[in-house]
C-alpha cells in the first residue's frame, strides 16, 4: 500500500506566520492609533481648561476686582464733591451703578463656572453677601453726604465714619476674597498648564515610538510575504505604509502645533491679561486713594502710604516716599520692574509708561495743592486734570489688553482646529489601512486553501 507524504513543516507553517505577523502589525497599528487618540484627548482637555473653563474664569474674577474697587472709588469722588460739580457727581453715581451690575454679574458668571467645587461657590457668596452689606453702608454715606450739602472737600465727621465702615468692609474683607478667587482659578490654570508641559511631550514620543514600530512591522510582513512568494511588494501593504507614515507624521505635527499654540496662548496671552487686568484693578484703587486722601483727614498719610505700595507694584523703581517715587517716575523712561515691566515693550507698551508717567505727574500736581491748604483746587485738580490723566493711562491699559486677548483666542481657535482636523483624519486613516491590510494579506492566504 502507497504511503502518502505528509505537507511539509515549511510549508504548512507559512499561513500560520502570516496570520501572527499580521496580527503584530495590527496591534501596533492599534497601539499607534491609541496613542494618538490619548494624545489629542489630553491635549484638548488642556484647551478646554485653559481656554473655555478656568481661563476665562481668571480673568472674570479679575474684572470683578476692578468691578469692586472702582465702585469704592465713585463713592469717595462723590463725596468730596460736596455740594458743586453736579454733572461729574451724576457721572459717578452712573458709574458706581454700571460697576455695581458688573459686579453682580461677574459673581454669578464665577458661580456658574465654579461647578462643582465648595471652596469656590462659598467664597463667591460670602462677596455677595458682603457686597451687599457694603452697598447699604455706601448708599447711607451717600445719603448724609446729601444731607450735609457742604462745600468741596471733606464731608461732616458722620460722613466720614459711615464711609470708613464702607470702605474697610471694601479693602479688608471684599477685596481680598475676590483677588482669592483669581488665585483659586490661576492655580488651576497653572497646574494645568504644567501638567500639559509633561503630557504633551510623552503623548508625542508616545505616537512616534509606535509609528515606528507600526512601520518596522509593515515592513516585515511585506518582506516576508515578498520572499515567500517570491514577488515583488505588493500595492496594497505599500500604500498601506505611506499612509500610516502619513499619520504619523500629519499626527506628530498636529500636537506639536497643539502644545505650540497652547504655550502662546498661555504664556502671550492668558499671563499678560491676567497681569494687564491686575495693574488695572490695583490702578483704579489708586485714584480711589486720591479721594479718600481728600476727604478722611485723620487717614490722610495711610491713604498717601497706600497709593505708594500700589504705585510700586504696578510699575516699581527705587523710592522711599512718594515725592521721590515722583521724581523716580518722570526721569525713567525704561526697565521698570512691577506687574507692568514686563509688559512694556512694543508701541503699545511705551504708550503704557508714557500715560502712567503723566498720571503720577497730576497725582503730584494734586497733592502739592491738598498741602498748600487748597482744597476747592485740590477737588477741581483731582476731577479734572488727574481724571483726565488717569482715563487715558486706563485706555492704554485696556488696549493692551485687548491685543493679549486676541492673542489668547486666536491660539486657543489654532489649537483646537488643530486637533479637530486630526481626530477627523483618524477614522478615515484606521479603515483604510484596515482595508488595505486585509487587501495585501488575504489574497496570499487564500493560496493555501
Amino acid at each position: 500500500m502507497p504511503v502518502t507524504a505528509a505537507p511539509a513543516p515549511v510549508r504548512r507553517s507559512v499561513p500560520g506566520r502570516i496570520r501572527v505577523i499580521s496580527g503584530i502589525t495590527a496591534a501596533s497599528l492599534v497601539l499607534l492609533f491609541a496613542a494618538l487618540a490619548v494624545g489629542t484627548i489630553s491635549a484638548r482637555e488642556g484647551l478646554r481648561v485653559i481656554g473655555r473653563d478656568a481661563g476665562p474664569q481668571v480673568v472674570a474674577t479679575a474684572g470683578l476686582y476692578l468691578a469692586l474697587s472702582d465702585m469704592d472709588a465713585q463713592v469717595a469722588n462723590v463725596l468730596v464733591m460736596g455740594t458743586a460739580y453736579p454733572d461729574q457727581r451724576r457721572d459717578a453715581l452712573a458709574r458706581y451703578e454700571r460697576q455695581r451690575a458688573e459686579a453682580n454679574r461677574t459673581l454669578l458668571q464665577a458661580f456658574e463656572l465654579s461647578g462643582d467645587n465648595p471652596a469656590e461657590r462659598n467664597t463667591v457668596q460670602s462677596v455677595l453677601d458682603g457686597l451687599g452689606r457694603y452697598e447699604q453702608l455706601a448708599g447711607r454715606a451717600l445719603l448724609l453726604n446729601e444731607q450735609a450739602a457742604h462745600p468741596p472737600g471733606p464731608p461732616p465727621d458722620n460722613v466720614v465714619r459711615t464711609y470708613r465702615e464702607a470702605t474697610d468692609l471694601m479693602r479688608v474683607v471684599l477685596l481680598p476674597q475676590a483677588y482669592n478667587l483669581t488665585l483659586e482659578s490661576g492655580t488651576i490654570v497653572r497646574a494645568t498648564y504644567d501638567s500639559q508641559g509633561v503630557l504633551a511631550p510623552l503623548a508625542r514620543a508616545a505616537v512616534v515610538l509606535a509609528g515606528l514600530v507600526a512601520l518596522a512591522c509593515l515592513v516585515w510582513l511585506q518582506v516576508f510575504l515578498a520572499r515567500r512568494f517570491r514577488r515583488v511588494f505588493g500595492p496594497a501593504l505599500l500604500v498601506a505604509t505611506v499612509t500610516t507614515a502619513a499619520a504619523l507624521l500629519f499626527g506628530t505635527s498636529a500636537l506639536g502645533r497643539d502644545e505650540a499654540h497652547l504655550r502662546t496662548a498661555k504664556v502671550a496671552g492668558f499671563d499678560s491679561v491676567l497681569t494687564l487686568a491686575k495693574a488695572r484693578a490695583i490702578s483704579n484703587s489708586m485714584q480711589g486713594d486720591q479721594s479718600r486722601y481728600l476727604l478722611d483727614k485723620e487717614r490722610a498719610d495711610t491713604y498717601q502710604h497706600t497709593f505708594l505700595d500700589r504705585s510700586l507694584s504696578v510699575m516699581y523703581t527705587e523710592a522711599g516716599s512718594l515725592p521721590e517715587y515722583h521724581t523716580a517716575v518722570a526721569g525713567h523712561t525704561t526697565g521698570y520692574l512691577g506687574l507692568l515691566g514686563p509688559e512694556l515693550v512694543g508701541r503699545q507698551g511705551e504708550v503704557v509708561a508714557r500715560e502712567y508717567r503723566r498720571f503720577q505727574a497730576a497725582d503730584k500736581a494734586f497733592r502739592d495743592l491738598v498741602t498748600s491748604g487748597s482744597t476747592n483746587e485740590a477737588v477741581a485738580e483731582r476731577l479734572g486734570p488727574v481724571k483726565t490723566a488717569f482715563d487715558a493711562y486706563d485706555r492704554a491699559l485696556t488696549e493692551l489688553a485687548g491685543t493679549h486677548q486676541k492673542v489668547f483666542e486666536r491660539s486657543i481657535r489654532g489649537g483646537e482646529g488643530a486637533l479637530d482636523n486630526l481626530w477627523r483624519l483618524l477614522p478615515f486613516a484606521i479603515g483604510a489601512i484596515g482595508v488595505l491590510m486585509v487587501a495585501g494579506v488575504w489574497p496570499r492566504l487564500r493560496e493555501y486553501r
